[in-house]
């Protein structure tokens, strides 16, 4: 392979490791829905596969803006970050305990994907590519928001079940109901 010796073939060789990343993504986020114990997380896992093959295809775009044959450069990052989870899965009991590992391995995917396209969206802007900056932009809000909704289903439920051991989700509605009423009944 070619040595990468001008911006213009370091925002390319960018965006194939992009690409790359998010056809692994679209693979393995089916099976992260799956595992998830709780149907927040699932849904959260289904809603951000549908933007990521929006996220796909937008790339496909900037590829063809640069007159380039839409192909991935093989990004082993993202497999590495897959790998992870798909242990976790494996090692962990169906529970909130694995959610709340699946959640910090989702968290990685997209602290991964939100240094990328923000690395490669400076870059298209430098080279002027005012097209590909307006759609790696919107990516990145989508990764963005995707790290939030992970972040508010770990702090909302997930993380207190896993800490209390009460499975997927019921556990910490009572808990919360409880602690609710000591502290009204306490005078607070």
């Amino acid at each position: 392979m070619a040595k990468v010796a001008t911006m213009d073939e370091l925002f390319l060789d960018e965006i194939r490791d992009l690409y790359d990343a998010e056809k692994q993504l679209t693979k393995a986020l089916p099976k992260m829905a799956e595992w998830a114990a709780s149907d927040e997380l699932r849904a959260a896992f289904e809603s951000h596969l549908e933007e990521t093959r929006g996220q796909v295809e937008r790339l496909e775009q900037i590829f063809e803006a640069l007159e380039e044959k839409a192909s991935g450069k093989k990004c082993a990052a993202m497999s590495g970050l897959i790998k992870e989870a798909e242990e976790l899965a494996d090692e962990a009991d169906e529970s909130s305990v694995r959610d709340a590992g699946l959640i910090a391995a989702a968290q990685k995917v997209e602290h991964y994907e939100m240094s990328g396209y923000g690395s490669a969206r400076t870059h298209a802007q430098i080279l002027g590519h005012d097209d590909a900056v307006s759609l790696l932009e919107q990516t990145l809000k989508e990764e963005k928001a995707a790290d939030r909704k992970l972040n508010d289903i770990a702090e909302s439920m997930v993380n207190e079940d896993a800490a209390g051991g009460t499975g997927a989700g019921a556990g910490s509605k009572a808990r919360r109901a409880s602690t609710s009423k000591t502290r009204t009944a306490g005078g607070r």
